[in-house]
């Protein structure tokens, strides 16, 4: 999407009385009053962590006064983009994170919406999936994983922070088929978000979580955790300890985007706010610390571009989730 003038978009933006604020920026940017970040699932998860990281650089930045955050668990996600819609009148302030399942739930069917009912605004940044063990696990490598699962693959339960045949489900069929083993066969665990989904991991309820890497690296720097394996195709800076799958002979690459959706019917002049906003928050230092503090890949498809992204996606999951029997 080609940005207007900087000139264009700050009288655009006060004609229209937008919540912002002085003061100006030397480089054009006007800070924005508030913005209330809808999360769809509970504290902890990766959606969770997003939205209140990206929070905490605006603020930080000083390219948002305040930020607020409100968790709205239920449906998959599938609550929160129903209460977008419903209540777009009065939501002109909120972004409601989302990822990757937003494209596999409307595929699934599990809710009937999908990501042209809402107004995109940013893809903002990429988690690469990872398998994780308690750290008392006896399981060290993906090979101790994949020798268990030959055993009985119906005893083996891999839990996840998604609906089964959501994106925590897919990731984990993925390895399995990337390593010649049945992508069906294990008994998937699916919890409400990320941080309910760890927390049964470190309970004894599953033997193995499929959850995003960004999830894993603090407990794995706790040493309550060991990650086994990445979709990243070398290690991750932020955590080299922990290899890839491929370096372990599963040729299974993947990373999540995560991004930001408003209510439909968003006015453009709002829209073209949070897009400047967004653009000039990748230039700060308070993001750049966030992003590597949890491991992020920089994912940036504003407007347009993210439109065309998610369409593109929307097609190779698909063709994925037939081949592997989800759909």
């Amino acid at each position: 999407m080609k940005h207007q003038s900087v000139t264009r978009r700050v009288v655009l933006a006060a004609a229209a009385a937008f919540t912002f604020a002085t003061p100006s920026f030397a480089d054009g940017h006007q800070m924005m009053d508030s913005v209330h970040f809808l999360i769809p699932g509970g504290a902890g998860g990766g959606w969770d962590g997003t939205a209140r990281g990206t929070g905490e650089a605006l603020t930080e930045s000083g390219l948002v006064g305040t930020a607020t955050y409100e968790n709205m668990s239920g449906g998959g996600g599938g609550k929160a983009i129903n209460y977008m819609i419903e209540n777009a009148e009065s939501l002109e302030d909120t972004l409601m994170v989302n990822s990757t399942p937003i494209v596999i739930r409307s595929l699934t069917g599990v809710f009937p919406y999908n990501f042209r009912d809402l107004t995109l605004v940013s893809g903002t940044i990429g988690d690469y999936a990872a398998l994780v063990v308690p750290k008392n696990s006896d399981l060290d490598t993906m090979d101790d994983l994949l020798a268990l699962y030959r055993e009985n693959p119906a005893d083996m339960a891999i839990g996840g922070g998604s609906v089964p045949g959501g994106m925590d489900h897919l990731v984990a069929a993925m390895v399995m088929e990337a390593a010649g083993e049945d992508p069906t066969g294990f008994n998937y665990i699916a919890y409400d978000a990320g941080g309910k989904a760890m927390a049964g991991l470190l309970s004894g309820e599953i033997d193995a979580l499929s959850t995003g890497f960004s999830e894993a690296v603090d407990l794995a720097r706790q040493d309550e955790v060991k990650i086994l394996g990445v979709t990243a195709e070398e290690r991750v800076p932020t955590y080299g300890d922990a290899p890839t799958m491929m370096e372990q002979g599963i040729d299974a690459s993947f990373v999540n985007w995560r991004g930001f959706f408003a209510a439909p019917d968003l006015p453009q002049e709002k829209l073209d706010a949070y897009l400047e906003t967004i653009d000039a928050m990748y230039e700060t230092d308070a993001w750049e610390e966030v992003r590597a503090r949890n491991g992020w890949v920089n994912i940036h498809n504003p407007g347009d571009e993210f439109r065309s992204f998610l369409e593109k996606q929307e097609k190779q999951i698909g063709d994925l989730m037939k081949k592997l029997g989800f759909l």
